[in-house]
């Protein structure tokens, strides 16, 4: 891809324009990341963009922005500009093309606003980005409140940047991020969502975490996590503390690499403990009955309200539906555990579960159980094509209807505990348990 981006950038500089990489992939390839993408910015207007290349999409023209279609890739290529006024807490209502140092003065932290000359191999810093990038620091350019009044998103993105280089924020920014924590409702759903999944899903999910705590955008964006302060657990079982400090554990113990279900659903697993808690006046216990079932209709709720898909919201509502049951697999019957198991989802379930255990109490006998069965049961499908059919069972004198499920699912369960295993045997079997209601 730097290849073809090089490319725009000669052809651009060759008729005579100012062209440079710009933001984010400057930034990642002075820390020695290899960028995703490559933004272009230009002193070449949209049009004359759009006469240089002959693949373009004008999706920003507006905006001094042209897609270039280039060696099987996309660029945005985006021509110097300074921004009108923001009315809407996301988007200018116009913009006015201008030079690179007033390109770079409108942009969000001064370590996305280096340019970089790939054809002289240098550095353009009109915000003395590169300096704080070495330090580690996420400064806003010019004043906090200004840009973050100009966009609200780039309250989380700054999140995000800590979270995920570890930079620390400069003291004016994040007064200025503080300050205006309850303005992000102004951005969509669906873009809080995406900085929500690339915080939680990255290796510093857990300064995430913090960040988003202190920063007072939590209580905006997830008021069902910070209920979880001060909400206690019984010790015996939950020596740790409250459910909040439960949950952040859970994310510290979660590997580097994973999916949004799994980490979704660990920060929701317990979200339904503030509205059932009740404390025993006999035993002096604390008990959470159904705080399963609560919490999975409000992590529908939350995830539906954030747009994420329906396959992840499923996958998430069933795991945080589900937590609870792995304290009985050890007494499951053979057919009950495999249908368990054989949950698509069910890898991601079993993390839950080893992390909710392991943040908590420490017993991890039902977890080495699944494991030891995962094993055991890995010689055959968990679930085998089925003995009989729906015809089969007909075929004995049964007409259409629900029971023909229920002699299905009987015979499903002999055959996963291995009492049936042939189609002979399992005809034979519904011959002698089952008869046919007599027909009037």
């Amino acid at each position: 891809m730097e290849a073809q981006a090089r490319a725009v950038v000669e052809r651009l500089q060759n008729a005579g324009f100012t062209a440079f990489y710009a933001g984010g992939c400057v930034r990642d390839a002075l820390l020695g990341i290899a960028p995703k993408d490559f933004d272009i910015a230009t002193s070449a207007r949209p049009e004359e963009v759009q006469r240089l290349f002959p693949r373009t999409v004008a999706v920003g023209a507006h905006f001094g922005v042209i897609t270039v279609l280039e060696g099987g890739y996309d660029f945005q290529v985006a021509t110097f500009r300074s921004d009108e006024a923001y009315v809407d807490g996301r988007h200018p209502v116009g913009v006015t093309f201008s030079t690179p140092q007033i390109d770079a003065e409108r942009r969000d932290f001064t370590v996305n606003g280096m340019f970089f000359d790939p054809v002289r191999g240098e550095v353009i810093d009109y915000v003395n980005g590169r300096e704080d990038l070495q330090a580690g620091i996420l400064r806003a350019i010019g004043d906090p409140a200004a840009r973050f009044r100009e966009d609200r998103l780039r309250l989380l993105r700054a999140v995000r940047f800590a979270a995920t280089f570890g930079f620390e924020i400069e003291a004016a920014t994040w007064q200025a991020i503080q300050a205006n924590a309850s303005e992000i409702h102004v951005v969509s759903a669906e873009r809080i969502r995406e900085e929500l999944v690339r915080i939680f899903t990255s290796p510093g999910r857990v300064r995430g975490f913090d960040l988003l705590d202190s920063s007072g955008l939590m209580q905006e964006i997830l008021p069902e996590i910070e209920a979880l302060k001060g909400c206690e657990q019984p010790p015996q079982f939950h020596p740790e503390g409250d459910v909040y400090v439960h949950t952040r554990r859970m994310l510290e113990l979660l590997p580097p690499q994973i999916s949004v279900p799994l980490v979704f659903s660990v920060l929701f697993h317990d979200i339904g403990k503030p509205a059932t808690y009740s404390l025993d006046p006999d035993e002096g216990r604390i008990r959470f009955s159904g705080h399963d079932k609560i919490g999975a209709e409000m992590t529908e709720r939350i995830m539906v309200k954030l747009r994420f898909s329906r396959e992840e919201i499923d996958a998430t509502v069933q795991a945080v539906a589900n937590h609870m049951i792995f304290k009985d697999v050890q007494s499951m019957r053979v057919a009950r555990l495999k249908r368990f198991m054989a949950n698509p989802h069910f890898e991601d379930e079993l993390e839950l579960h080893r992390v909710d255990c392991a943040s908590s109490h420490g017993m991890l006998d039902n977890y080495d159980f699944l494991r030891q069965k995962r094993e055991e049961f890995a010689r055959e499908p968990l679930i085998p094509p089925p003995l009989v059919n729906g015809r089969d069972v007909m075929a004995l004198g049964w007409k259409p209807g629900p029971q023909i499920g229920e002699i299905l699912e009987a015979v499903q369960t002999r055959q996963l505990e291995g009492t049936l295993t042939s189609r002979e045997e399992a005809l034979a079997w519904l011959n002698a348990e089952f008869q046919p209601p007599t027909q009037s």
